[in-house]
């Protein structure tokens, strides 16, 4: 079930690279209290749907301003982010969940389907996270292209 708005964001460990972190590091959310945080949760590196999403950001990165943390959240390895954010230039960390656990924390671990066929997967969704650690906004089933024009909305009302 996906937390609500207003609710506690939940807290994860998980390796990050990217950014920031240059090297692979270990990021806890407890961490970055104090800070407004963003978290981009997504299918797959190296997908178009995921590749136009994360463009997006990137292309729009210096009207994000400095009191906003973005990060990328998949299943995919440190190695695969690594290889995404050099190939498409992407200047914010991602955040490998190679064990599901923050996608099913978070509530975007869900059954899809495609082609007739049902398969579990990320629904891509975004969760702005305030200062406090609670939860300001859901952005749940975002399409990639609209991505950005939402989460500008979210964060100029707060």
């Amino acid at each position: 079930m996906k937390p609500e708005t207003g609710s506690v964001a939940p807290d994860f460990s998980a390796k990050v690279i990217g950014g920031e972190y240059k090297e692979e590091s270990e990021l806890s959310l407890s961490d970055l209290r104090g800070r407004r945080v963003v978290l981009v949760f997504y299918p797959k590196d190296n997908t178009p749907g995921c590749t136009t999403q994360a463009c997006e950001i990137r292309d729009q990165w210096e009207n994000l301003g400095d009191d906003v943390l973005v990060f990328g959240v998949s299943p995919d390895s440190v190695k695969s982010h690594s290889t995404f954010i050099e190939k498409q230039n992407l200047p914010y960390p991602l955040i490998a969940d190679t064990e599901k656990e923050i996608v099913e924390a978070y509530g975007v671990w869900v059954e899809k389907q495609m082609y007739g066929k049902t398969y579990m997967g990320v629904e891509r969704s975004t969760f702005v996270i305030e200062k406090d650690g609670t939860i300001l906004a859901v952005l749940s089933k975002v399409k990639p292209a609209l991505h950005w024009q939402q989460l500008t909305e979210v964060l100029t009302q707060a």
